[in-house]
């Protein structure tokens, strides 16, 4: 990082390609998944906000928005999880890993491999849950909604979350590495 940036190491996830190859590409893969699922929830808010008006200004609803908006937000999530796990953004007790790491930063560093470790486990069985469902529905071309009057299928969602999921567990594989090497410099 030269001299002339102000930005905190911790929140820069996408590490140089001269650095870390590997890191580089998977936090630009995270931060365009990212990207992704922030527009996704501006596009599901207008979505939501015009059947809302239609609904109750011109009498005029807009098909399907309910099940969008349930398919739409998991959707989101998947796209999300990988940067937020580069970030170290997830949901934990700040707090409590700030208090610990006033005393031992190595005890943060462990504390975090093993919250990766479990996360990598947890997604990848997301993903061995998931993949058979992506294949079925993409073979069968399974669709949600009514038939006759608006559906659409479910494939793009199941392969977001396996996409998501699967990406989740190189990102948490990855910060693992990261982790490892931070104790490392610390010894």
């Amino acid at each position: 990082m030269s001299e002339d940036t102000t930005a905190d190491p911790e929140d820069q996830f996408v590490p140089a390609f001269a650095e870390a190859p590997l890191g580089a590409a998977l936090g630009s893969v995270a931060a365009a998944m990212s990207a992704i699922g922030t527009a996704s929830i501006g596009a599901l808010m207008l979505l939501i906000v015009a059947d809302v008006i239609g609904r109750n200004l011109l009498d005029l609803p807009i098909t399907g928005v309910s099940e969008i908006a349930a398919r739409t937000v998991v959707a989101i999530v998947f796209l999300q999880v990988p940067a937020a796990i580069l970030q170290r953004r997830l949901t934990r007790a700040d707090f409590l890993v700030r208090r610990i790491g006033r005393s031992s930063p190595a005890a943060v560093s462990v504390l975090e491999i093993v919250f990766c470790l479990t996360g990598a486990v947890v997604f990848a069985l997301v993903v061995w849950a998931s993949w058979p469902k992506f294949v079925s529905a993409w073979q069968t071309a399974e669709f949600f909604g009514v038939q006759g009057v608006w559906t659409i299928p479910t494939w793009p969602f199941r392969a977001i979350t396996v996409l998501g999921a699967g990406t989740a567990v190189l990102a948490a594989l990855y910060r693992v590495t990261r982790e490892i090497e931070e104790v490392k410099a610390t010894q």
